[in-house]
């Protein structure tokens, strides 16, 4: 809808498309994520086809619901925060456009690419060089905008939610680029420029802080926003989120060889991984202890508020993931868990815990409001959305812990003559209830976001993007 807007008002127009397209990518993306956990359990479901293996499909899920969903909801909402608090809109609009698009170009790529399996073969990094490219322009088009935007800012102040959005767009850019550093040999394929143990560090330099960075920094920007702002309550200490932002970008940046222990990689190498990931607990808890307490005085509102709860028990999953991550990079720890479903576990408490339930609390808090709405269609459904949530992550979670411990004590015990107690398919016997529990709790989590897709659409038919519009003009002016 192009209405004649004044330059003064917000741009959420790019904001509205980066948020329904949340919704969009999340159910496709957490949707192929049953899909394929369903195949563990049911094998035929591959159809004997090589394009819709676990292989060529599991690539693609986390992609989707990596840089598709969390993308998208990252995009969205530091676009709306960065201009909420400066006070000014976007540097450039059509910039910001090109964000939007070249974004989804990259999805729609990795949707046709990896079934076909072209890959690099690196996790989180499975894009080929073209895309990997198109991503990198996209990305600097970004930063162009968030940093564009802040510099012409109208308040003095930089609110610490920005910082995190800023650190995550810069050390996302150095990760990728990094990484993806290769030699193509044709258009489909390339070798990395790295070999051996190199590759596998500088890898997992970028694998971790895809998960440090992408979906940890860039989310806790989220959280300083829409968690203040839902619980009508101010940051509990300021001083606390500022240390907090230091303290978790000096120290995340080193933990990625904790994924590599007992490999080729030097011992003091994995050591040092370990000692930072252990150290990185501290400021972890810093960030959710500053987010728990932010509702000191306002807890009753839980009963009534959905959207808060969805809020505050992601930053409960958040706290458990940081704790139990630094906990699974102790060496004697990672000797038992290593290789086996507790990790699918740790990353999906992370994943469905922490980054989907902040980002469908901000996206409830957030559409309303970029639609000239006083709140969702529905608040029962927003709390039956809740309901569905907490208790698909918590099905997936433990089903994967006992998974996990179960394959890692079968893998170890041996008999005394030295071979092996248990063979690969009998551990794999002893994992099939746990596949069964991890299908259904995914499936009852993706299908809540059925419900969240209802409720946007009720409340996108409803709205008035031009009310929105000029109400941001109102706010804009009224705080010159």
């Amino acid at each position: 809808m192009s209405t004649a807007i004044s330059p003064t008002a917000y741009n959420y127009k790019v904001v509205r498309q980066f948020a329904i397209m949340t919704v969009v990518w999340g159910i496709l993306g957490m949707g192929l994520g049953v899909f394929i956990a369903s195949q563990l359990v049911w094998p035929e479901l591959n159809f004997g086809l090589e394009w819709t293996t676990f292989g060529r499909l599991r690539p693609l899920h986390t992609n989707l619901v990596i840089f598709a969903f969390g993308g998208c909801a990252l995009f969205g909402t530091s676009y709306y925060v960065v201009q909420r608090t400066c006070q000014t809109r976007l540097i450039s609009d059509s910039l910001a456009s090109f964000t939007f698009w070249g974004w989804q170009a990259v999805i729609v790529g990795a949707i046709i690419t990896l079934p076909l399996g072209y890959t690099t073969t690196k996790e989180y990094a499975e894009l080929e060089w073209p895309l990997a490219i198109l991503l990198a322009i996209v990305w600097v088009a970004y930063g162009m905008v968030f940093f564009g935007t802040i510099t012409k800012r109208k308040t003095k102040h930089i609110y610490v939610g920005n910082w995190f959005y800023g650190a995550f767009i810069v050390v996302t850019a150095m990760l990728h680029i990094v990484n993806h550093a290769s030699l193509p040999v044709s258009f489909f394929k390339s070798y990395s420029a790295y070999a051996g143990a190199t590759d596998a560090m500088i890898q997992w330099w970028y694998g971790h802080n895809a998960v440090g960075f992408f979906l940890t920094t860039g989310f806790l920007g989220m959280m300083y926003y829409f968690v203040p702002k839902q619980a009508e309550r101010p940051i509990y200490s300021y001083r606390l989120s500022i240390v907090h932002f230091w303290a978790l970008i000096t120290l995340y940046i080193w933990a990625g060889p904790h994924h590599l222990h007992y490999t080729a990689l030097p011992d003091w190498a994995q050591s040092l991984g370990m000692a930072m990931s252990i150290i990185l607990l501290a400021p972890s808890w810093g960030g959710m202890i500053n987010g728990m307490m932010t509702l000191s005085g306002a807890w009753h509102k839980l009963r009534t508020d959905p959207i808060l709860r969805f809020l505050v028990v992601s930053l409960a999953f958040y706290g458990m993931s940081t704790f139990e991550g630094p906990m699974m990079a102790i060496k004697t720890v990672n000797a038992l868990s290593h290789y086996t479903d507790w990790t699918i576990g740790h990353v999906h408490a992370g994943a469905l815990g922490w980054v989907a339930m902040i980002t469908i609390g901000s996206m409830y808090h957030m559409i309303p409001k970029i639609y000239g709405q006083k709140q969702m269609y529905s608040v029962s459904l927003i709390n039956v959305h809740f309901w569905l949530a907490t208790i698909g992550t918590v099905l997936y979670i433990a089903s994967m812990w006992v998974n996990g411990i179960t394959q890692g004590l079968m893998w170890r015990a041996i008999n005394e003559d030295g071979t092996l107690t248990y063979s690969f398919v009998e551990a794999l016997q002893a994992s099939h209830p746990g596949f069964i529990v991890r299908a259904l709790g995914g499936a009852i989590f993706a299908s809540g976001m059925l419900f969240m897709a209802y409720n946007v659409w009720r409340t996108v038919r409803a709205s008035n993007p031009v009310e929105a519009e000029a109400a941001s003009q109102i706010a804009v002016v009224g705080a010159h």
